[in-house]
């Protein structure tokens, strides 16, 4: 039975690809992200999202994954809140990595040690923080992944990773001369359960795309035919068998600020 995995993305401002971690289109680098101290503040559109969030969770009973950036501990204002989320929803929320600063990996040249760093990183540090909730699932920062990152996720223990958005529109996040089909392979050779973005009409109907015109068009509509979401109990066990089928949407926390803090995602159940 196909059911709809339900996921958010825990970004501030300064990890969107325009500010940090592209090679070509980030303005910032991660130094000048530490020295200037911004690693330990969140932006204000943050916080009105972490407070539209809460807001939605209490409006509802749905299970939801979140994936969270690692460096967002070192700022004690998110340290605080996340552990009080936590203790609210202790069976409700589940965590997964979502890397350290949001480098967008398949987008630089390869890097095994560099990226053996980073999730290393950010496995303890988020692993720390979310204790029982959290869970050996991978997203890439962005969906950038390549196929070499695959070896590196089965070797640090992750056995599901959500970070193929198998669009034509995207296809550049699976690296120079890949193809979503070469991720999708290298993680089953590595015993890593893959569970892609949902699409609609082949493009994008996630993230960004639930805002960015046209694109928001066509993502709301594919959002009106999503199957209802697994329930707590039985979550976990369909996301890491192979043999069932799972429907994954996501969006980000900063969604959550637009409206003046009443913005949801667009479910129909």
């Amino acid at each position: 039975m196909n059911a709809t995995w339900l996921t958010v993305d825990f970004d501030d401002v300064r990890h969107i690809p325009s500010f940090y971690g592209h090679p070509t289109r980030s303005k910032h680098n991660y130094d000048s992200v530490t020295v200037s101290g911004l690693q330990e503040t969140l932006s204000e559109k943050f916080v009105q999202g972490m407070r539209g969030f809460s807001a939605w969770l209490e409006s509802n009973t749905h299970p939801v994954t979140v994936f969270v950036i690692g460096d967002l501990f070192l700022c004690h204002q998110f340290e605080q809140w996340f552990s009080e989320l936590l203790e609210k929803y202790p069976s409700r929320i589940t965590v997964g990595c979502h890397g350290w600063s949001h480098k967008s990996w398949s987008a630089w040249p390869k890097d095994v040690e560099g990226f053996i760093a980073d999730l290393g990183k950010a496995t303890e540090v988020i692993s720390k923080h979310s204790k029982d909730s959290f869970r050996p699932w991978f997203r890439a920062p962005g969906g950038y992944i390549a196929p070499w990152m695959a070896p590196i996720l089965a070797e640090q223990g992750y056995l599901v990773d959500t970070s193929i958005n198998p669009s034509w529109l995207v296809k550049r996040k699976a690296g120079k001369g890949n193809s979503w089909d070469d991720i999708a392979i290298a993680l089953k050779q590595n015993s890593i359960v893959s569970r892609p973005w949902k699409t609609h009409w082949s493009l994008p109907m996630n993230g960004p795309a639930l805002s960015l015109f046209p694109l928001s068009l066509i993502a709301k509509r594919g959002w009106r035919h999503i199957p209802p979401p697994f329930t707590e109990a039985s979550l976990e066990p369909a996301l890491i068998s192979q043999n069932t089928d799972v429907t994954t949407v996501y969006w980000h926390l900063l969604d959550h600020a637009r409206n003046s803090g009443d913005w949801s995602p667009p479910l129909r159940f």
